[in-house]
């Protein structure tokens, strides 16, 4: 018997732990765009699950429930991931817009050999953010002669 997903999850998301994870969904409405869906609390009005979406995928909030699980700001600012999302258009004006909420943005908008325009920015907890958009259909051969790189897999 098959059961729809009465979340209406896409294939594949991301979980990302915060200290404070309340604060983290305003700041990530705020700042990019992310759309609030499930909040899940304790009896006490702890934060147990949270669940935002953008475009057809989603991002799992959540707290460090776990020995195992941490935010940057607990583990000296590292990062294991990066959470990739790609954008219609307007990426510019995202990266001003999460500019102005105060992330900080640490790879300013540049075109990339591959077809991509691309912003990095980390937010307040030191997770760090990779927004793209494509600008155009870039051929292997050209990708690699941009590059300098040997290219394997392109465009499947």
């Amino acid at each position: 018997m098959t059961v729809d997903d009465p979340f209406k999850h896409a294939a594949f998301g991301s979980g990302v732990f915060y200290r404070n994870p309340r604060a983290a969904l305003i700041w990530l409405e705020a700042a990019f765009g992310f759309e609030p869906g499930m909040v899940v609390s304790d009896a006490d009005g702890r934060l147990v699950h949270a669940e935002m979406r953008f475009g057809d995928g989603y991002i799992i909030v959540d707290s460090e429930w776990a020995d195992h699980v941490a935010s940057p700001a607990t583990v000296g600012g590292k990062n294991t991931q990066s959470v990739c999302v790609r954008l219609k258009d307007g990426l510019d004006a995202h990266c001003e817009q999460a500019r102005a909420a105060g992330a900080e943005i640490v790879e300013e908008p540049a075109d990339q050999f591959y077809g991509e325009r691309q912003y990095r920015a980390r937010d307040p907890e030191g997770h760090v953010w990779t927004f793209t958009q494509t600008l155009r259909a870039v051929p292997r051969e050209e990708a690699e002669q941009l590059s300098g790189l040997s290219i394997e897999g392109w465009h499947r």
